[in-house]
């Protein structure tokens, strides 16, 4: 008989949890590591808007493909490299804590490459509203618009369990509601970069996307959230 002393005392992760997580982890090791003279010399300082240069998304970069009708990998490469750099610690730390604690409970209804299909699908499409948007200067950088996506899959999941049960499924909107009031709220107060528009789009693609990755289609998704 198991006396259960032998489970551990919190459920692991997903491996594809630690596969998004970790790439914003080293990033932020070695930009910081520079920062703090630790390695790179007085060069080092400068590591983290290098990378932002480097990998971060223009909105004009989609605009001069669109206009030129030219494609342009470099450009192309940036809707998915933007979600792992950072403005600074504290921007990777909230981040990486919305993704490691949405992605635990996703993670236990979908696949693996599920999880990651949502991610980098809410990134991609919340990089492309963002980039449509007329006007807007600010680069795009920064996991949000993924951990948007995994917000989407997390309220898809709360909305099949509440149809399930016969009760309201609006309820399972509150958690996003909350968030953009608050997103909204601090940039009225203190100003900022319109970046709602990726985090708000990456929600809905990560909501949608959640009918067609999850096990066997909506009909087997619903029918296991009803067995837990």
């Amino acid at each position: 008989m198991r006396d259960g002393y032998d489970e551990a005392p919190v459920n692991p992760l997903p491996p594809v949890v630690w596969l998004i997580v970790l790439p914003i982890v080293a990033m932020e090791i070695v930009v910081n590591a520079g920062a703090y003279g630790l390695v790179g010399g007085p060069g080092g300082i400068g590591w983290r808007n290098d990378a932002l240069q480097r990998f971060a998304l223009s909105p004009q970069m989609l605009d001069q493909m669109l206009a030129t009708g030219q494609f342009n990998a470099d450009y192309a490469l940036r809707f998915l490299t933007y979600p792992f750099v950072h403005g600074s610690f504290t921007h990777a730390a909230m981040a990486g804590v919305f993704i490691l604690a949405l992605g635990k409970f996703v993670g236990e209804v979908y696949r693996g490459w599920a999880v990651l299909v949502i991610f980098l699908g809410a990134s991609v499409i919340g990089a492309l509203a963002y980039s449509l948007v007329p006007g807007l200067q600010y680069p795009l950088f920064g996991a949000y618009p993924g951990a948007y996506g995994l917000i989407g899959a997390f309220t898809f999941i709360l909305w099949a369990r509440l149809g399930a049960m016969h009760e309201n499924r609006v309820r399972a909107f509150s958690l996003i509601g909350l968030l953009l009031g608050i997103q909204l709220l601090f940039g009225a107060l203190f100003g900022g970069a319109p970046d709602w528009i990726a985090d708000l789009s990456g929600f809905a693609a990560g909501f949608a996307l959640s009918f067609v990755t999850g096990p066997g289609g909506p009909a087997h998704l619903l029918k296991l959230i009803r067995q837990r």
